[in-house]
């Protein structure tokens, strides 16, 4: 007997008043769609202890909506630190990786020691090479670090490598990683600038794809939502591609 499963994730890193409303209208209009039940579950990746949206619902006159769907919050896995180590599922990993991003906020040094610590608990733990490298990926992007401290990071992996019979990530393969990061930003960067700015937004592009520091490129991206003008936009990358 064939069963459908939908389930709708999202995933949440700010309080936001109307989270509860936009969970339900997305519940809604999956079940529009398909005509099938659906699990909304909310993943929340904030650092508040007691925001916890779980329901939606209103009353006029006899009529009643009452939504209800499970949370998740992130923050709530530091108390359980130690069976997140023990745990073999890859998502225990996004995890710990998230949390470590959060704690390691102005402090680079550590934040290279935890970075390191997770990409040895990848080979550590037996996945297949695949998932390494999608885990190093999602890691990689989640943790950034100043690019000297990068490579001292890797440099630490390729020398642990030594008579192991571990497949690091080739140089190559890392670069291909970055790169392949960097060209996925800059469409989503366009099409950004083109709705918040039209053409004029646009004539930014020739100087934001001479960039090549990802992380610079991400600060681009989130600079775009609350830049009035495209010069304020331009101020964010501007010394790096004097």
């Amino acid at each position: 007997m064939e069963a459908w499963v939908l389930v709708h994730i999202e995933i949440q890193s700010q309080h936001d008043a109307e989270f509860a409303e936009q969970m339900y209208v997305y519940h809604y209009r999956i079940y529009d769609r398909y005509r099938r039940p659906v699990c909304s579950v909310a993943i929340l990746g904030d650092g508040a202890t007691r925001w916890r949206p779980e329901r939606f619902g209103y009353e006029l006159w006899e009529c009643e909506v009452a939504f209800r769907f499970p949370v998740i919050r992130l923050v709530d896995y530091n108390d359980r630190w130690a069976e997140l180590e023990t745990s073999a599922n890859p998502f225990a990993t996004v995890v710990m990786a998230h949390l470590k991003t959060r704690d390691t906020a102005g402090n680079e040094r550590a934040r290279q020691a935890w970075k390191l610590t997770l990409l040895r608990r990848l080979y550590r733990l037996g996945y297949r090479r695949n998932d390494v490298i999608q885990l190093y990926r999602f890691i990689d992007w989640l943790m950034q670090l100043p690019k000297s401290l990068d490579q001292e990071l890797w440099q630490t992996l390729k020398q642990e490598e030594g008579g192991q019979k571990m497949t690091y990530l080739s140089y190559a393969e890392r670069m291909g990683l970055e790169e392949g990061l960097r060209e996925g930003l800059l469409p989503g960067i366009e099409l950004a600038l083109k709705l918040k700015f039209g053409q004029a937004g646009v004539v930014l592009m020739p100087e934001i794809r001479q960039i090549e520091d990802v992380a610079l490129l991400q600060a681009v991206q989130s600079s775009i939502e609350f830049a009035a003008t495209p010069d304020a936009v331009r101020a964010v990358y501007r010394d790096a591609v004097a």
